[in-house]
């Protein structure tokens, strides 16, 4: 499946973007605020990828990478995933690689995931969960009319908040 804006593809991920899920996903400011287990090598990116695979054909996850129209590489990724049972609730995840950042390319990529979750997935509800020290995610959230659950927890992550966008019918 392939989302268009202005500027960019959102984009399958394959085997042939193994170096580009490397750069992304084992970059030091990307994963400041994340707890994961970063791939080290290629061999970590394609396994990565091919869960990513499976888990879009099980319908488990929209995962999508980010590239500029006029390039192959990807610079960033952007998913809606953790469905609730009933599939009304998921959650956004997203990364930018570093020199990308401040351009308002992923408020583009976010802007239409939204989109596509609310109006072809019939989503009702959009969460969020970022670090507390994250500005740059916590910026973007609040642009695109998040709001901020402060009685809700990320179990198991302490220092993650929990941010929502409901469905305006």
């Amino acid at each position: 499946m392939k989302l268009e804006t202005e500027r960019l593809i959102l984009k399958d991920i394959n085997e042939t973007h193994v170096e580009d899920i490397l750069r992304i996903r084992s970059n030091e400011v990307t994963n400041q605020f994340v707890k994961r287990n970063s791939p080290k090598n290629n061999y970590d990116a394609l396994q990565f990828i091919l869960t990513i695979k499976e888990r879009t054909q099980n319908n488990q996850t929209v995962y999508f990478g980010i590239a500029f129209k006029d390039q192959l590489n990807l610079i960033g990724t952007i998913c809606l995933w953790n469905f609730s049972e009933d599939r009304k609730t998921a959650e956004v995840g997203y990364e930018l690689l570093p020199g990308y950042h401040r351009k308002g390319i992923m408020s583009e990529a976010l802007e239409t995931v939204l989109d596509y979750g609310f109006n072809e997935l019939h989503l009702q509800e959009i969460l969020a969960f970022t670090h507390k020290l994250n500005e740059n995610s916590k910026g973007l959230l609040l642009k695109h009319n998040f709001v901020l659950e402060e009685e809700r927890t990320d179990d198991g992550f302490p220092d993650n908040i929990v941010f929502s966008l409901k469905k305006y019918i």
